[in-house]
């Protein structure tokens, strides 16, 4: 691979600075008995991904300023997106009278039609036939609720459930259309503040779009964006605006994932039968990634192994030490050289976060194939061998606590030993709180290169003087463009 410098690999990055990420509760109303209002979630933001032009900001801002009866913002529509995500807020609901969804939701929860058929559209509403079971946090009257709802005579009067089992029935599906008819007793979980990517209303698709083939698409994909959407936003995704782009009527489909931070190569599914065959390949070890990471300090080369603890939430926690149940995590380091540490003018250009690293004289450029492929797992890995990304804002602030504090990491090279399993449950627990933040948009990590079949198709990138070039090999000259 040729040199690739820090500023040219994220020079399709961001623009501009973002605020720092705000937490904080909201107060949950109480339930609403005859409208079976089930409020059991905590409430909190999300960091915003970029900011957009003044109208928008201004739209928002003025939408922003009158409240409706129940003490939220007004909506309006969820379009200009808001060049800030505002607090997480998720309702679940208990159907009390049958009728078409829209207007049930609007009437529960004192939102404006358009907004709520928005919210539709962006996938952001799910339903269940039974009521699923509340946390231990629940309050007594929503626990009273949901024995109401639940309550066996009452069940089996439901011709919906007949021949299912509460398990089946508790299973939450996407709603798709505003006028989808919901009877009595449907649980309803509506995700009224969907986490917004206003970062790709930015990008100039087209330009991003590397090759389209008969079944599939390649994108190289931007920091700060999603490639195929959240639980909550499936609207502003890479799928969904590359196939705008191409002008396609079938949506393009997701065949892996990359972390919104990261940039770099996608292969996007053109149909069903495809995307099922892809996901064959990457089971059976036939897809090959390569990665340019910039990490804080040297790596060696040579293959890095540590086993990830399978819980599916940030931060990923991993260990060198084998313990079953975990993931086994590799990846060869193929090369690691020394680059001059990026500038203020560069972190502050590409909005990468400065986490408080010590010494920021020098960064290592490595060349990474990923052998296996799990969430976080270059960002955790390095991070565990006190190398972590630069722009890690999540990973680096517990690396740089280890390095001060040796033994803090329960899973580390210098763990202290245990009294107990509940002792260990408390230092992990601690450890976690010692992670930050998510990136705002860009970290030091791009997929640079993707293979398969024997490297019989394969796709690199290249960045040179923040201008991109394309190189593909023989087969990939013979893509058929629409």
């Amino acid at each position: 691979m040729s040199s690739v410098t820090f500023a040219s690999l994220l020079a399709s990055g961001c623009r501009s600075a973002l605020p720092l990420p705000v937490v904080r509760k909201l107060g949950i109303p109480h339930a609403v008995l005859n409208k079976h209002v089930v409020s059991w979630y905590t409430r909190s933001s999300h960091n915003c991904n970029s900011a957009l032009a003044s109208e928008s900001s201004r739209i928002e801002a003025n939408n922003s300023t009158t409240s409706s009866s129940n003490g939220y913002p007004k909506y309006d529509r969820l379009l200009p997106c808001p060049s800030q995500n505002r607090a997480a807020r998720v309702e679940h609901l208990v159907v009390s009278k049958g009728g078409p969804v829209l207007e049930y939701i609007c009437q529960a929860l004192d939102l404006p039609p358009l907004f709520v058929a928005d919210l539709i559209q962006f996938g952001a509403v799910y339903y269940a036939l039974v009521c699923p079971q509340p946390p231990p946090t629940a309050t007594p009257e929503q626990i009273r609720i949901f024995k109401e709802v639940t309550e066996p005579s009452v069940l089996k009067k439901r011709a919906s459930i007949k021949g299912k089992t509460v398990r089946e029935a508790q299973k939450t599906f996407r709603i798709t259309h505003a006028d989808q008819f919901v009877e009595a007793g449907t649980y309803l979980r509506v995700h009224v503040h969907p986490k917004r990517f206003p970062r790709c209303y930015e990008i100039d698709w087209i330009s991003r779009i590397i090759a389209v083939a008969q079944s599939y698409v390649v994108l190289d994909k931007p920091a700060g964006t999603s490639v195929g959407g959240t639980t909550d936003n499936i609207e502003e995704s890479c799928a969904t605006f590359a196939t705008r782009a191409l002008g396609l009527t079938t949506p393009l489909m997701t065949t892996h994932q990359i972390d919104n931070c990261t940039e770099g190569c996608v292969i996007l599914a053109r149909t069903k039968e495809y995307c099922s065959v892809f996901h064959g390949k990457i089971r059976e070890k036939k897809v090959k990634k390569l990665y340019v990471a910039l990490a804080a300090a040297p790596v060696p080369t040579g293959i890095i192994t540590h086993y990830m603890r399978p819980i599916n939430m940030a931060p990923r926690l991993v260990t060198e030490d084998f313990l079953k149940g975990w993931h086994l995590c590799q990846l060869e380091v193929m090369e690691c050289r020394k680059v001059t540490w990026p500038s203020a003018v560069i972190l502050d250009k590409y909005c990468i976060d400065d986490s408080g690293w010590p010494s920021q004289d020098y960064a290592y450029e490595c060349k990474i194939n990923l052998l296996t492929g799990k969430t976080h797992q270059i960002r955790a890995q390095l991070a565990a061998y006190k190398a972590p990304l630069i722009g890690d804002s999540m990973y680096m602030p517990a690396a740089i606590a280890e390095m001060a504090n040796p033994g803090l990491n329960p899973f580390g090279k210098y763990r202290k030993d245990f009294n107990c399993e509940a002792e260990k449950e408390t230092a992990t627990l601690n450890w976690v709180a010692l992670h930050g933040k998510e990136p705002s948009v860009a970290i030091g990590l791009q997929a640079c290169q993707i293979s398969w079949d024997d490297g019989e198709h394969m796709i690199r990138i290249k960045f040179e003087e923040s201008r991109i070039s394309f190189f593909f090999d023989t087969s990939f000259r013979k893509v058929r463009s629409l």
